[in-house]
């Protein structure tokens, strides 16, 4: 019985791990895509910031589906080396996805902060009603 559920979660692992690889080979040929569009239309330092959170937000998802598929491969009868090597990597993706997350906190509210800056000085016009 433990040698069908070992096979099935390694059947399991596969897909998962391909979900995270497809999300992340997604997100970089989006990402790609609109650096190219946004480098011919504005040619601005701001309108690549979209770009890097997109591309933030596939990698985060991308790395939260390969920790799923390490947490499921240790999820049969797991070593106590499997455990340490779970334990290492997924310390290591987290790190990874909060500080990108942090990143994309960050870019969002200079995003913001700038439309705001933006809205602000189109009303403060003279001859502008308001």
């Amino acid at each position: 019985m433990e040698e069908l559920l070992a096979g099935v979660v390694n059947v399991l692992v596969v897909i998962v791990e391909a979900c995270g690889a497809a999300v992340i080979i997604i997100g970089a040929v989006w990402a790609f895509a609109r650096f190219v569009w946004v480098g011919f239309t504005q040619r601005t330092t701001a309108a690549f910031v979209p770009v890097r959170l997109t591309l933030g937000r596939f990698l985060a998802l991308g790395l939260e589906f390969q920790l799923a598929s390490d947490v499921l491969r240790t999820a049969v009868a797991p070593s106590w080396e499997e455990l340490g090597k779970l334990a290492a990597v997924a310390a290591i993706r987290t790190a990874l996805n909060y500080f990108l997350e942090k990143e994309i906190d960050s870019e969002r509210r200079e995003i913001e902060a700038e439309q705001e800056r933006r809205s602000a000085s189109s009303t403060d016009r003279p001859g502008h009603p308001g």
